[in-house]
């Protein structure tokens, strides 16, 4: 153990398995987790080369081989629930995408909630036992987020009772899909519906693209890998042309919406319901960010107590960088946000199964509030992410971007986040739609319920320019609870204003889609401050289910620096809306210096308490050890360019330069 790690953990002011047990939701949950990565750890088929120093064919070829040892690893333990399936594969995968992701995180959910009786019990079994190995096709190359700008057609045929698809253009080419490439034998298609001459817009099919003996494409299907990527070297990302395509009617997913064998066409109750995968992905990503950005904390956190650099005091020793300021400023409100979007995390994935539940029990009335909520986190979260691993990598200096130190991998595997399951400008205008028809309603007098009850208040407050003289609210900057209001109070304040701008636009002669347009900026600024204010409610809210005095003491400090360092980088609205003042602000800035110094203890206990072993970490510089430089040069040793003394570049090239005298 590096001493400097060690000392650090002696300083902690807090029991860290607690903290882990509250992470995961339990101690029998914690103990449970630990079992099924121990027996990642400690099985030798898992042991694989350095990704690094392997080709993209060879990347991809040892990520299909772990991924199919994954599965009969699976079998064999018996491990059938689906966390702890998730929890067994994200031990194998590290910090790298594993081959059949999108098969487990696409393909079987979407069949678990789109087929009817009849399509569950021919097509789970055979998605299950793996003959069947699926995509999601979705996105293609002319259209992304825009789903009913998707060209894909699906025509049914009643003298046939068969559906024909097509690609009718190039724009129209499915693009992208994670395991279209190679891996998979066939694909759920997204694509316009027509039956009897009318379009009835984007449903899902499940489409036959391999041979499932010889894994040969199928006649009339043109697929592929797409080519080398920013990250993602492991994945076989597809494109897939579609041309005269027949499948039998039976493989529409007809749970919702159906096709009758004469082409009589059923719509579903509601037409979001098609859309319940995409819910299902953006929910889960809200837990990845943390995930994400706890892995890159714990990284940063752990390299900084063991670097030392320069000097504070002249003649003194090199001091831990973790001691300088600056350092702490950068990682400790990430550190905080770690913890803000973990709970955050478990309150998607709780609301999500409850509003799932009241969908199949024929109540639709949440699920608005779940597409707005899920939309908007999807998108705060992973903008926020996104930034803040680069920030964790830069704090690590030049060893940052090595790729030994897995920061580069982290970044790389998540940032494509900002754009899958709906590009983030668009979630966040997806989430300001919802919230402008709620602030109508409550125009119109009617009372909200849900995440945005507090825009029933906006009916007593106006909205306007403060004078300079003006009291602002009072504020106490030391408690959540008041915080939480301002936070509100900001959110209220901008979709009130984003609606006026609206207005203000159709008053004069715009359209409704060019009074949007013209609109957008201020409905994204509204959309972000209302994801904004409940992840700083969620958690506050979890705080009060903690009974451990010293556990609630420190999140209590990072729940404050994550509240504070939100309102430093937003003063411009707390300011604008007279909700704060210059000297309170200037306050806050002092005190966010203050809850610095009063982590610093704590550090790299609240990394610790994360609980991601070395092996799923896969970091030189965030070994638990804390030994970063002896691992760092046996990791370097270890390039194929240092297989031989002297590279045979040398000899074609460089020799013959050399003039004679």
């Amino acid at each position: 153990m590096n001493p400097d790690i060690v000392k650090e953990r002696q300083n902690a002011t807090f029991d860290v398995e607690k903290l882990t047990n509250i992470l995961d939701g339990g101690p029998e949950k914690t103990k449970r987790r630990r079992e099924i990565e121990a027996l990642v750890q400690n099985d030798p088929d898992f042991e694989e080369d350095d990704p690094n120093f392997l080709s993209r064919s060879e990347r991809y070829d040892q990520a299909v081989r772990k991924s199919a040892q994954m599965i009969l690893k699976i079998r064999e333990y018996g491990i059938a629930d689906p966390e702890e399936i998730f929890c067994y594969k994200n031990m194998v995968k590290g910090n790298l995408p594993e081959a059949m992701s999108v098969h487990f995180a696409m393909f079987t959910p979407t069949l678990y909630s789109q087929c009817d009786p009849l399509q569950s019990r021919k097509w789970l079994p055979l998605a299950n036992s793996f003959q069947v190995v699926g995509t999601y096709a979705q996105t293609e190359l002319g259209h992304g987020t825009h789903l009913r700008g998707l060209e894909t057609t699906a025509t049914y045929d009643p003298a046939t009772q068969e559906f024909v698809l097509n690609s009718p253009t190039v724009s129209s080419i499915k693009w992208w899909p994670g395991g279209l490439g190679k891996t998979s034998n066939h694909a759920i298609v997204l694509a316009q519906l027509y039956t009897r001459g009318n379009c009835h817009g984007l449903h899902a099919f499940i489409v036959p693209i391999r041979d499932m003996s010889t894994h040969e494409p199928l006649p009339g299907i043109v697929v592929g890998d797409i080519g080398p990527k920013f990250g993602f070297n492991e994945v076989d990302n597809g494109f897939l042309k579609l041309e005269n395509v027949r499948i039998p009617r039976e493989n529409m997913l007809m749970k919702y919406a159906k096709v009758e064998p004469d082409g009589t066409y059923m719509k579903p109750p509601s037409a979001k319901l098609t859309y319940g995968t995409m819910v299902f992905i953006r929910s889960m990503i809200v837990g990845a960010s943390a995930c994400a950005l706890s892995k890159a904390c714990t990284i940063a956190i752990r390299y900084s107590a063991v670097r030392h650099q320069s000097e504070i005091r002249p003649g003194e020793p090199e001091p831990q960088i973790l001691d300088y300021q600056t350092q702490q400023h950068k990682l400790f409100p990430l550190l905080a946000m770690a913890y803000a979007f973990s709970f955050v995390g478990q309150y998607m994935k709780a609301t999500y199964h409850r509003i799932t539940e009241d969908i199949n029990q024929g109540d639709f009335s949440e699920m608005p509030e779940l597409h707005a909520l899920s939309a908007g986190l999807k998108a705060f979260t992973t903008w926020a992410t996104s930034s803040a691993i680069e920030v964790c990598r830069m704090s690590c200096g030049g060893h940052g971007y090595s790729r030994c130190s897995a920061l580069p991998d982290i970044y790389v595997e998540f940032t494509p986040m900002c754009t899958y399951e709906g590009e983030n400008t668009v979630m966040m205008l997806q989430t300001a739609r919802y919230l402008v028809k709620s602030y109508r309603q409550v125009k119109d007098g009617q009372q909200l319920s849900g995440i945005v009850s507090y825009l029933n208040e906006a009916e007593h407050r106006r909205v306007q320019a403060q004078p300079v003289t003006a009291r602002p609210t009072v504020v106490d900057i030391n408690d959540l609870a008041s915080l939480v209001e301002v936070y509100k109070l900001r959110a209220a304040i901008l979709v009130e204003l984003a609606t006026k701008s609206i207005q203000e636009e159709l008053q004069h002669r715009k359209s409704q889609e060019d009074a949007w347009n013209n609109s957008a900026i201020d409905l994204v600024r509204a959309s972000d401050a209302h994801c904004h204010y409940v992840v700083v409610k969620l958690f506050t809210d979890k705080l009060g289910e903690i009974g451990d005095t010293a556990v609630h003491s420190v999140l209590s400090s990072l729940a404050l620096l994550y509240a504070l360092y939100g309102i430093t980088q937003n003063s411009g609205d707390f300011l604008q809306a007279g909700l704060l003042s210059v000297p309170q602000v200037l306050q806050i800035s002092g005190h966010i210096k203050e809850l610095l110094s009063q982590l610093r203890p704590n550090a790299v206990a609240l990394v610790d308490a994360f609980d991601i072993h070395d092996k799923r970490l896969n970091s030189v510089l965030g070994r638990y050890d804390g030994n970063v430089y002896e691992q760092m040069f046996e990791w370097a040793r270890r390039s194929p360019l240092n297989s031989t003394e002297v590279h045979e570049s040398f000899h074609k090239y460089l020799k013959p330069l050399r003039s004679k005298l």
